[in-house]
């Protein structure tokens, strides 16, 4: 039986390897003591829609692309998450007719979600399958090299593996490595776009009406500005949840959020993110995107910054006398209160305030003095890598999926990439 190498045990190559398991010999090589990736680490936000975490109608019809989330969902039930199938689309349907006329577009999406305290049980029931199916994984191993000779060959920490095929799923932690390597092998890539923003945390009554009221989750709402037409979005709401700081690397960190189901906090927590792109002659977004991170942390004295949106507004700096007397009491207060406008750009900052306003006249609140602002929040994407439809690269024996590669954002986008690789894989033998 010819055997594949997965390089990355986050959703693309969990699900890359249930695809594969019945076919080969499949082993998983991950450098974490765990499986999971950095989404199913955290919050467990799953998002089921064929443009949400990536576009899936790249690969497949929109009927096809329905079916694969389905079938995801189902993957995910077996292993554990036992959230129901209900979607409330007249109730979504209603609060899209409301954001309308405030001049915001909603997604009405299917959602679940995991948990933060829920997530490590599940990950684990879905090794435990794996293995029972035959696949083998190694932990705690760094992927070093990858050699293209008479067979591929994965140099690791621990040694040496040859293999038939590779299926290169780093994530986003591993996207540096991901683009040497491709680098090395004269795989054509291309400059992503990059989301730099603001996490935003008001009280749990503001969002109430929305979540609860509306039956969205983790709602999507797009916003295009009207002084520099940007593409604004909302992503990843946390309900009664909680802000923390996230590492991006290379001493560099931000926040971000995550919600629990046992324990509860008195905010609802979310990114508000400045979609952008970057023309000649500076077209590395990643190398921007560092730099305002980069900016953000010295101001910040090695902390997050955190800013009161009515002194954003009034040109001042916060500080904790001022945060004491807000509503709103951070649920992060490793933190240094400051002025956020001395490190992101004014564009970047003039989107979130309009994005902000427009916002408040669908969600009457969210727009408040007392509004709180962490910073930095930053979504990179990985360089894209170029590939036919079935992720296949222009060495035909190697493939690519998940975040870490340029194609997903998400959990559910880079699980439908693995599964599409993997069948790929199927498809080539």
């Amino acid at each position: 039986m010819k055997n594949v190498l997965i390089v990355g045990a986050g959703p693309a190559g969990l699900f890359a390897a249930n695809e594969l398991a019945d076919s080969f010999d499949v082993t998983v090589i991950e450098e974490k003591p765990r499986v999971g990736g950095a989404g199913l680490g955290s919050d467990g936000k799953l998002n089921f829609h064929p443009r949400i975490g990536g576009d899936l109608t790249e690969f497949l019809s929109e009927n096809d692309a329905l079916d694969l989330l389905d079938y995801i969902n189902q993957v995910f039930k077996k292993n554990g998450v036992d959230e129901n199938d209900n979607f409330y689309m007249e109730k979504q349907k209603e609060l899209e007719a409301k954001t309308t006329k405030a001049g915001i577009k909603f997604i009405p999406i299917k959602q679940k979600h995991i948990g933060s305290d829920r997530l490590p049980n599940i990950m684990e029931k879905f090794r435990r399958n794996l293995m029972v199916k035959g696949v083998k994984f190694e932990l705690n191993t760094r992927a070093l090299d990858l050699i293209n000779g008479e067979k591929l060959k994965i140099k690791t920490d621990k040694g040496n593996e040859e293999c038939d095929y590779v299926l290169l799923s780093p994530g986003r932690s591993g996207c540096k490595w991901l683009i040497e390597i491709c680098k090395k092998l004269n795989l054509e890539m291309q400059f992503n776009p990059v989301d730099v923003g603001i996490r935003i945390e008001v009280l749990n009554d503001v969002m109430n009406e929305i979540i609860y009221e509306y039956k969205s989750w983790d709602p999507k709402f797009h916003v295009q500005t009207s002084s520099y037409d940007d593409f604004v979005r909302t992503f990843c709401t946390c309900p009664s949840g909680y802000v923390a700081v996230e590492e991006y690397g290379d001493s560099m960190f931000g926040v971000n959020g995550f919600s629990m189901h046992a324990k509860k906090s008195n905010n609802t927590n979310f990114a508000l993110l400045v979609r952008i792109s970057l023309t000649e002659p500076l077209e590395n977004t990643t190398e921007y995107a560092r730099s305002i991170v980069q900016q953000t942390n010295i101001l910040g004295g090695g902390k997050p910054i955190l800013q009161r949106l009515g002194d954003l507004r009034q040109h001042r700096r916060s500080t904790w006398e001022r945060i004491e007397r807000s509503f709103v009491k951070p649920t992060l207060t490793e933190v240094t209160p400051g002025d956020i406008s001395m490190a992101y750009p004014h564009r970047i900052l003039q989107d979130v305030l309009e994005s902000l306003q427009r916002l408040g006249k669908a969600i009457p609140g969210i727009d408040s003095d007392s509004t709180l602002l962490y910073a930095p929040e930053i979504k990179f994407y990985a360089m894209r890598i170029k590939t036919n439809k079935n992720l296949q690269t222009k060495i035909p024996n190697i493939f690519v999926a998940g975040d870490g590669a340029g194609i997903s954002r998400g959990i559910v986008g880079a699980a439908a990439t693995g599964i599409i690789a993997a069948r790929g894989i199927l498809a080539s033998r």
